[in-house]
């Protein structure tokens, strides 16, 4: 069977009859398998790190997703093409079974990658087969909404397949291209950035629509705001060499104590690009920084926003610019001033930030959406009135509301349809391999 390679942002998320909900399938599916086309088998199957998965195993667990929880239940007299799959694909689903361990995913070389595309052409026939078949006979409804999680669980994993396969060939000393993309214009400067902002109040926090979200997104609910100033644009590259070149590295005072003992431990990395003193994939070349990007090594753009930085680090720069993080809820009222349609998606396959152009508007928020994943100041907790959803599903966010900090916005290896303004991402503080960056806020005077 063939999938149309349909454009992400043509296919509503939001489909509402059978047809609809199987070109959204389609488009999504289509896109993952698209994103792969520059490949080679042997770029699908190492593991870099424990938090990196091979692209492998990225194709076969968003297909055991539609396995597990749409068709195992649903599809008449449904055969697994691999009984085993549920044990090598499941990722953390315990309701389900058990799961390979996830820092040994690397050493899985069967399925060879033929198979496990196969995998997903089984499972695809029977996904439309089985929504046709509901849209006829009824029954539909009671799927839907599963179905479009496992289409957005996807997204998720498109997102992650290019951040880990980005990490994979950067610890190839070749350091080969894997996306062309033309040369980026020379650096003319970004707008200054300006304060805007955002009377102190009550206001509506989270997700109410009847529209597809994640659980985590809701329920709505109530948050008293302090006034507080939004910063206009993203610290870019430049502003950030400003705090590298001014000792920010070794100066334990703008440091959170975690913050400063990952900046110690980073001293003994054995590659450099890996080091805590500058962003990841930053390295040095004729006393000139260069860093490694999809379109292989570039120069480091001074008008570019940062990217690849912790938490840790941006906290840090903030301080030392006598400014801090906003937090989610302000980053989400102040978002609502932001064009969602500005930013770089990875619809354009560029993966990686743009530049501000220096002739942006004045007074109103740029680079909100899209570009790189922005840190917020918030842990990582349920809002009031949150429970977990009964099964197996009740796994996918929940039971990951500690030690970790929100991120708002999506990147350029987000899918443009995927993001909204009230989705929270969520990492560690000192992960750096998401394309994770910032803006600064403060307290209004």
């Amino acid at each position: 069977m063939t999938i149309a390679n349909s454009p992400n942002e043509i296919i509503s998320p939001d489909p509402q009859t059978p047809e609809a909900l199987i070109e959204y399938y389609k488009s999504v599916r289509a896109f993952t398998e698209r994103m792969c086309e520059p490949m080679v088998n042997e770029d699908y199957v190492i593991q870099s790190m424990p938090d990196v998965s091979p692209t492998k195993w990225h194709l076969a667990h968003t297909t055991w997703f539609f396995e597990t929880f749409v068709l195992g239940n649903n599809y008449p007299n449904y055969e697994p093409l691999n009984k085993q799959y549920n044990y090598l694909f499941n990722s953390y689903y315990n309701a389900v079974g058990e799961q390979f361990c996830r820092p040994r995913r690397g050493q899985i070389s069967r399925p060879t990658v033929a198979e496990v595309y196969d995998y997903r052409h089984y499972v695809d026939e029977k996904m439309i087969d089985l929504i046709g078949r509901l849209g006829r006979d009824g029954g539909l409804e009671s799927l839907r909404d599963t179905i479009i999680l496992g289409a957005n669980h996807e997204q998720q994993h498109q997102e992650l397949m290019t951040t880990d396969i980005k990490h994979v060939l950067s610890m190839n000393p070749l350091r080969p291209t894997l996306y062309d993309r033309p040369e980026d214009p020379e650096p003319v400067g970004v707008p200054r950035l300006e304060w805007l902002r955002y009377e102190e109040g009550l206001y509506d926090i989270g997700w109410d629509a009847t529209r597809f979200s994640f659980d985590n997104e809701g329920p709505e609910h109530k948050e008293y705001l302090n006034a507080f100033e939004m910063g206009s644009r993203l610290v870019t590259n430049g502003e950030f060499l400003e705090f590298m070149n001014d000792g920010g590295y070794q100066r334990p005072d703008v440091w959170l104590s975690l913050g400063w003992a990952e900046v110690q431990a980073g001293n003994l990395k054995e590659y450099d690009w890996e080091k805590f003193d500058h962003p990841l994939y930053w390295f040095k070349e004729n006393d000139e920084w260069w860093q490694y990007t999809l379109a292989g090594p570039r120069p480091v753009h001074p008008d570019e926003p940062v990217l690849h930085v912790s938490f840790f680090e941006a906290d840090a720069y903030a301080r030392w610019a006598g400014a801090r993080l906003a937090t989610e809820a302000e980053w989400e009222v102040a978002s609502a001033d932001a064009d969602i349609e500005g930013g770089t998606y990875s619809d354009s396959f560029r993966f990686h930030p743009r530049p501000l152009p220096l002739d942006s508007p004045k007074g109103r928020l740029h680079q909100m959406f899209g570009d790189v994943w922005e840190w917020t100041n918030s842990a990582y907790s349920p809002y009031p009135g949150f429970t977990v959803a009964e099964g197996a599903i009740g796994e996918y966010n929940g039971k990951f509301m500690a030690n970790q900090i929100v991120l708002r916005g999506g990147s350029a290896a987000t899918p443009q349809n995927h993001i909204r303004p009230t989705y929270r991402n969520f990492f560690y503080a000192q992960n750096k391999w998401q394309f994770m960056g910032f803006r600064l806020a403060r307290d209004a005077k």
